[in-house]
């Protein structure tokens, strides 16, 4: 008896099963690896207020001299917090 394609009901239902584990398991390698490379890289890329300062003194985009009172501002604001 031939029911329609590839062996029957129990076989489509395997067809089923297995689209759900590969489904399931890219979703598994996406969340795990993914998502846990793309913070990692955020929280790496982000810059201390002294970093911030030293490149923009090392684009031009400030003076030498407003590079020093800044960092004496951020010097002084750490030593309080401490």
């Amino acid at each position: 008896m031939h029911v329609g394609y590839g062996g029957g009901y129990f076989m489509g239902g395997m067809y089923w099963i297995w689209w759900i584990f590969w489904l399931a398991l890219i979703c598994i390698i996406v969340v795990f690896y993914g998502w846990g490379r793309a913070n990692n890289r955020s929280y790496s890329l982000r810059e201390t207020p002294h970093e911030v300062l030293k490149r923009r003194l090392a684009n031009g985009e400030i003076s030498s001299e407003e590079y020093e009172q800044r960092k004496a501002l951020l010097d002084r604001d750490t030593d309080v917090k401490k």
